[in-house]
Parts: C-alpha cells; structure tokens; sequence
C-alpha cells in the first residue's frame, strides 16, 4: 500500500519545519491540514508557510480560499485526497502537516459526508428560528437532538447546526464521533509522527509567537480583513487572533488586554490539540525538548521514517 506521512502536534510546536525537511528529505510534497492556512489575506495570523518556505518544497492546499466563503471538512477531504493522488501519481510522498483534528480525521477514516435528502420546507423553518431567536437558539435544539454533535458545533455556525440537524431528520443520524471511527481508509497507509514539547517551553514558544505576529503586522491583518466587509459571523474569523483583535477593533477591549486573551487563547487550544492527537494509538511522538539540538531530533525523525517508507 502507498506510504503517506503526517506530522501533527500543537501550534508552534515546529510542525511547518519538520514537514519541510521530512518532504525534502524523501522526495517528497506538502498537502497543508490546516483550517486557518488554507485562506487568502490571512498570512499572518494563520502563520502561514513563507514564499521561502513553499519554495523549499511543494504546497498544497495553501492561500487558495477566499475568507468570505463557506467551506467544510467533506470539501476539505475531497481536495486533499485529490492533491495525494497527484503527489502518487508523480511518485513522490505525500506529507500531511497541520494541527487541524477534523482535518486529519477525514484523511485517517472512511468519515461520511454523504449528503441528507434536501427538504425546503424544514430548512426554511429552521432558517426562520434562526432570524427571529438567534442560531443559539438552533444550537440548543441540536444539543436536545444530539448533545455530543452540538458540542463540537460553535454556536455561531447557522450552516453547519442547520446541516446537522437535516441529517437527523432526514434519518441519517449523525457524522460519527471519533471514538467510534473503527474504519481506517484503505486507499493508502498512514505514518503518524506526533510532535510535542515541555509544557513550559511550549507555552514560551506559543507567547512569543504571538508577540512576533503582533510586530509583524498582524493588527493591520485583521483591520484589512474587516475592510473587504468580514465580521466576527464569518467562520474563518473565528481563528483564534482574528476574533480578538477584531473584537479590540469594535471598541471591546483594550490592546494590552487583547494580546493577552490571544496567548491564553492560543495556549488553551494547544493543549486540546494535544488531547485529541494522542488518541492516535498508532501516533510515534517526539518530544523536542527532549533533545540537545532541533538538528539532533530531526535525524532521529528520519531515521525511524528511513525504516517505515
């Protein structure tokens, strides 16, 4: 079965370089699991791969979206899947790099995206609760139907709550959670390297990197984003650095006090990435900190994958 590498861990744990040198290393091509990298005019906040970077070695799936537009995991899979077909189809290795969970999932499982039968009638009405009472209130009527599905929904998100509840009832129930996902995909065979630090210097990386996207301009990022007429109801602002800056922007709160929410923010998050990678049984993590020098835990990295491809 063809070979394909993933290298996941949390924000700012090194993800971008180890994929690069991974790729270059075994001849191999980029397919970005990122949700936020995958926009346009969102370079900064995204810490997005450099034009120096991407000249290293292939991307994909990288600045090609228009943050005004909707897009899903089932569009996220079908793109992917297509970009691996065609680093195979150039023999070269597909390497997966991102900290995206969903993302990863629709490429290790056989998830099911399949569409529920279109009713008009049902979705008009739950369109009208959602202008007179607010999607939250759509959010609480999937958490009755469906507590664990409502859970991983935002409550702002009026198109997916709306899709969930169609799927339940049109009878199809529910995407499956991932304690359930049992069926590996068998159109290739997945490496799993797991990237980590110590808690302390993970955290020291996470606060710096924020200050470094302040200095880089990463407020004019968001105003710039705001002009071309985005608002805290778009999806892709609810990354985490778009929604608080753009919440300084309306008057909300103070700067000082919007950097801090966006390093306590972006802590939070890692830490949860590192909750859901580590359900991967079959995942070799690396602890970086663990070594004497970044050189030193890249071949280490190569040599075991040296083993497996």
């Amino acid at each position: 079965m063809k070979k394909v590498v993933a290298v996941a861990g949390p924000t700012a744990v090194g993800k971008t370089k180890y994929s690069i040198e991974i790729a270059k290393a075994f001849n191999g091509e980029i397919v970005s699991c990122d949700s936020m990298q995958l926009y346009k005019y969102m370079d900064i906040g995204s810490a997005k791969p450099t034009e120096e970077e991407q000249r290293q070695v292939p991307h994909h799936l990288v600045d090609f979206l228009d943050p005004r537009e909707e897009f899903s995991v089932a569009q996220y899979q079908g793109l992917a899947k297509a970009a691996i077909d065609d680093i195979f189809a150039r023999d070269k290795l597909p390497v997966i790099s991102g900290g995206t969970g969903l993302y990863l999932n629709s490429l290790l499982y056989d998830m099911d995206f399949s569409s529920a039968p279109e009713d008009d009638s049902y979705r008009r009405g739950l369109e009208g609760i959602a202008l007179q009472k607010g999607s939250e209130e759509l959010h609480r009527m999937l958490a009755d139907k469906d507590f664990e599905a409502a859970a991983e929904i935002h409550p702002n998100n009026k198109k997916k709550i709306i899709r969930a509840l169609e799927r339940l009832n049109a009878g199809e129930g529910r995407i499956k959670h991932f304690k359930e996902l049992n069926s590996e995909t068998a159109d290739y065979d997945v490496i799993l390297i797991g990237l980590t630090r110590d808690r302390q210097e993970l955290y020291e990386r996470i606060n710096k990197r924020v200050d470094i996207l302040i200095e880089a301009g990463l407020m004019d990022e968001v105003r710039s984003l705001m002009d071309i007429g985005l608002t805290q109801d778009a999806i892709s602002m609810k990354g985490i650095g778009y929604k608080e800056i753009m919440d300084y922007f309306l008057g909300n709160c103070t700067l000082e006090a919007v950097i801090d929410k966006v390093k306590k923010n972006t802590r939070h998050y890692a830490k949860k990435q590192l909750t859901w990678f580590r359900r991967y049984d079959k995942m070799k993590w690396y602890n970086i900190s663990d070594f004497t020098g970044e050189d030193i835990a890249l071949k280490e990295i190569l040599t075991w994958l040296e083993k497996k491809t």
